[in-house]
């Protein structure tokens, strides 16, 4: 993110940068956790996600993921009804910058609504 405009340059350097390597878990889930109203639904598809009982939320256990955890963490962001079905869940893969998910452009481009 550039602070001199607060434009986002590059998906994959949205949050913490100290992740592991990028060979080791090469996609990195940005949430917008302020448009989270609770429907559980990343939960249920995800073991990467949980639903705090006491605030009625959901939240990444890791913001980091492998190939394993890749298909299980697609499906989180693409069955998110927030934002009106374009979620608030986003994978993206940190060697291209590309969102793989829910990618409603179909371009790769991020869409956060910040």
């Amino acid at each position: 993110m550039s602070e001199r405009d607060g434009e986002i340059r590059r998906p994959s350097d949205v949050g913490s940068a100290d992740g592991p390597p990028v060979e080791e878990k090469p996609y990195k889930i940005i949430f917008e956790a302020n448009k989270c109203f609770g429907a559980g639904k990343c939960a249920e598809a995800s073991d990467n996600w949980e639903l705090s009982l006491d605030t009625g939320l959901a939240s990444p256990r890791s913001y980091f993921v492998g190939e394993d955890e890749l298909a299980e963490n697609v499906r989180a962001a693409e069955i998110c009804p927030a934002k009106k079905g374009e979620g608030c869940i986003h994978v993206v893969d940190r060697r291209t910058d590309e969102e793989i998910a829910p990618d409603p452009h179909g371009d790769g481009r991020l869409s956060v609504d910040w």
